[in-house]
């Protein structure tokens, strides 16, 4: 499916707010926040003024993660704020200004208040790798979407992606591997396992 498919999706979706809500869920590298800003650009450029809220805002802090002995398993639900991720969702319905973390890759850390929706915006992307998870809090998201999508990959090429992401961000081949195959794709696994049922699903 286009984007211009999934942007008619989108527009024709009824809302439960002055915004719409729409999540982008999927595994770890399986290309939801590309697809969440293509989505948001095409609607923006459509005269529908869209912005992208990443989960990944939420992550608990490093130390917070070593003191649980959660560091290794970083990208797990465990390891994120879920409720106050939850908080941040019923806000965005009708509120008319609402800041948000981003999260910073390079730096691995959470940024609190780097992000905004403004009165203007029509409609949120929000995207993340357990917007659609049946798990305590998590599930509770499930009813503010005004349109799901999840993107489905297949693990090899999730796999594939991962070790790059890693190389990428300086990791030798070995520890690209083993970060990939001991941590995110067991959250892919999480992923699939307790996965809600989608309006849409993308395949990437």
């Amino acid at each position: 499916m286009t984007i211009a498919e999934l942007a008619e999706h989108v527009r024709a979706a009824p809302r439960k707010g002055t915004r719409r809500l729409v999540a982008v869920g999927g595994a770890p590298a399986s290309g939801k926040s590309t697809l969440a800003e293509a989505l948001a650009d095409h609607l923006t450029n459509d005269g529908c003024p869209a912005k992208v809220v990443p989960m990944d805002g939420f992550h608990l802090h490093n130390q917070i993660l070593v003191e649980r002995d959660l560091l290794n398993r970083k990208g797990a639900p465990q390891t994120f704020d879920a409720q106050g991720f939850l908080h941040l969702i019923t806000r965005l319905h009708d509120e008319p200004e609402v800041f948000f973390p981003l999260f910073d890759r390079d730096r691995d850390i959470a940024i609190a208040g780097a992000g905004l929706v403004d009165q203007d915006c029509n409609t949120v992307i929000v995207e993340g790798n357990y917007l659609l998870q049946d798990l305590p809090i998590w599930r509770d998201l499930r009813a503010h979407w005004d349109l799901a999508l999840c993107l489905e990959v297949e693990e090899q090429v999730l796999h594939d992606r991962l070790v790059a992401r890693w190389l990428k961000h300086g990791l030798s081949p070995k520890q690209a591997e083993v970060r990939a195959a001991e941590n995110d794709l067991k959250n892919a696994q999480l992923v699939r396992q307790f996965q809600l049922p989608a309006d849409i699903i993308v395949a990437s």
